[in-house]
């Protein structure tokens, strides 16, 4: 437990990905099976401890320390585990040795609700500051270290000399500690088969184009799409039967029972989740009515519609074509259309470009809808390989948005920036029954430097109006310009609009309030 608790801190004070996954490669070598088995699963979130939820967390807290104390420490620390591991008292002296990470696990997830806290507070005593935090971490899941699932079999593929495909391929037939994977890794078992087996194949993905590599490129060489504004998929239709799975492997099928429908047709296909129908197409906000749910009625399934567009394919029946070029997959997956009995998918058209003018203006179009994010470009002799591979695939974004609007409220942010008010609610004027009025219209996290983000919080902490819990209302003082991909009509939102993908592009120090722009404006960019 004690070197868990050494990588988590290593983590979370690494911000580049490259030292983290050092950090990772390293624990791996120096960890044996099982305790390197749950500690992937708990960074990575896939275990949980039913009986050990927050409010556990919290009751031992009131049972330790002082309400007002917790509430206050809380309050300013803004993480529930270390607040709690900071406040929890030490006992003197430790035991010699502390339980292993794999004896915690196990014992946290045979645990009733009647007894979790005994068990946990009997751990918490054993431990110093850092190993508590790393205890109360993996009991309530969220680690927010900054590592993907990608990273930790990035990880596995360089420490144990294997190709992270492999690893891919076989990751949705094992579960914690992933015993069979690691009895493969190391050589004491044939690695698992995948065949006939209904599971995911990394996705290939694109890299942002710049203006250099636009001026050298020769569109006779290259296969131009539209970007759809939609969800990224994987279709798999397997003997074992028919999976859908998200851009990161996550089985969303439940979510979409009208598009994992029993097929004849075996193979993997590549595309997007669009609302709507091939006929009449939907935004995207649409189709986030359907997302993040873990089960669509059939009234949900009728009110919001969605279907499948294909962009490649991976797999004719066991039959794995990722090796051949791009335009002979797209020419195979034209010839299968009409084997793929799958009665909402099409297949997503290819534009004519000779060159770079024409592309311009493709995109310039891209803004006279909101079905559409821009342009990908992709070689068309590419092979299909997992991850963003350099000069293969390219995406062309419309131009962001923009927007000057005041700042109106702070919240503290997780991990690394746990003390500083980095989460910050931004308003437009209105004009209300009461006058010309800010109302809340964005939330941004991100788009700031280091430095920007500490002038930032001392603003907040400078100008803060009024508390609630754990939100700040600042005076109204700060324009700050907001780059955004699109903007929709919202009846959820007290503005009655909703901005896609918001974040920071300036902070204007400079511009009075008065400069702002106006909810009127906005609703013209719709």
């Amino acid at each position: 437990m004690n070197s868990f608790a050494q990588l988590l801190e290593a983590l979370i004070f690494s911000p580049r990905r490259s030292v983290k996954q050092a950090h990772l490669v390293s624990w791996i070598a120096h960890t044996p099976f099982p305790d390197s088995g749950w500690g992937l699963a708990a960074l990575i979130g896939e275990i949980s401890f039913p009986a050990v939820k927050a409010g556990v967390i919290r009751e031992l807290a009131a049972e330790t320390s002082d309400k007002y104390l917790f509430e206050l420490s809380y309050d300013f620390v803004g993480d529930l585990a270390e607040t709690v591991a900071l406040l929890w008292p030490d006992t003197e002296p430790k035991p010699a040795e502390i339980a292993s990470l794999s004896d915690i696990a196990e014992q946290l997830g045979s645990v009733t609700r009647a007894n979790s806290k005994s068990v946990l507070a009997g751990y918490l005593n054993s431990m110093n500051l850092s190993q508590r935090w790393a205890l109360l971490k993996l009991a309530t899941g969220g680690m927010r270290v900054g590592l993907s699932g990608r990273m930790a079999r990035l990880a596995l593929a360089e420490h144990y000399q294997r190709d992270i495909a492999e690893i891919e391929e076989i990751w949705p037939l094992i579960s914690p500690p992933y015993a069979e994977l690691f009895d493969w890794l190391e050589g004491r078992a044939e690695r698992p088969s995948a065949k006939g087996r209904a599971v995911f194949r990394p996705l290939m993905l694109a890299h942002p184009i710049d203006e250099a590599r636009l001026d050298t490129l020769d569109c006779n060489n290259w296969q131009v799409e539209w970007k759809w504004d939609g969800a990224r998929i994987q279709l798999v239709s397997a003997h074992q039967g028919v999976k859908l799975f998200s851009r990161s492997g996550d089985d969303i099928s439940a979510s979409f029972p009208e598009l994992a429908v029993p097929m004849t047709w075996k193979g993997v296909l590549d595309g997007e989740i669009l609302a709507g129908t091939p006929d009449k197409i939907d935004s995207f906000s649409a189709l986030q009515k359907r997302l993040n749910r873990n089960t669509a009625s059939v009234k949900m399934q009728a009110q919001h519609p969605v279907f499948l567009r294909l962009y490649d394919m991976m797999f004719i029946g066991d039959d794995d074509i990722r090796g051949l070029p791009l335009f002979r997959r797209r020419e195979l997956l034209e010839q299968q259309a009409e084997k793929i009995d799958h009665p909402l998918t099409d297949i997503s058209p290819l534009l004519a470009v000779t060159d770079i003018d024409g592309l311009a203006n493709l995109r310039a179009e891209c803004r006279n809808g909101d079905l559409i994010e821009g342009l990908m470009l992709k070689a068309k002799d590419s092979p299909y390989q997992a991850g963003r591979v350099t000069g293969a695939w390219y995406k062309w974004k419309r131009d962001p948005l923009i927007a000057d609007l005041v700042m109106m409220y702070a919240q503290r942010g997780h991990g690394r920036r746990s003390s500083y008010f980095s989460d910050y609610s931004f308003g437009a004027w209105a004009d209300t029954e009461n006058g010309l009025e800010l109302v809340p219209v964005a939330k941004a996290y991100s788009g700031f430097t280091d430095a920007e983000l500490k002038k930032l919080d001392k603003f907040v902490r400078d100008h803060t109006t009024n508390k609630f819990g754990p939100v700040r209302e600042v005076e109204h003082r700060l324009v700050v310009e907001i780059a955004f991909d699109s903007l929709n009509l919202s009846p959820r939102h007290k503005s009655g609009v909703a901005m896609r993908f918001p974040r920071v592009s300036a902070i204007r120090w400079d511009k009075p309030i008065e400069e702002a722009d106006r909810l009127t404006y906005l609703k013209t960019l719709i």
